[in-house]
């Protein structure tokens, strides 16, 4: 199984971006998407940003990630 997740651009250089997800910078390749921006919302899978996503999106599923691991740490 293959899990990707949802990071927020904070730095672009190129085709590399520097991501937020969860409290941590990641860097991610942007080769896959198009007009990324300081900002927008990604999902971040092996390195790479593989998708878009809206603010919406990106924060409901972010909930749920955080739901899931307090639950896993009751």
């Amino acid at each position: 199984m293959c899990l990707s997740i949802p990071a927020k651009i904070v730095s672009i250089k190129g085709d590399m971006a520097d991501v937020s997800a969860g409290g941590a910078i990641f860097k991610a390749g942007l080769h896959m998407i198009e007009n990324a921006r300081v900002g927008d919302y990604i999902l971040l899978h092996a390195g790479f940003a593989i998708q878009k996503l809206s603010e919406k999106d990106a924060e409901e599923t972010i909930r749920l990630f955080e739901e899931i691991n307090n639950s896993l740490n009751e």
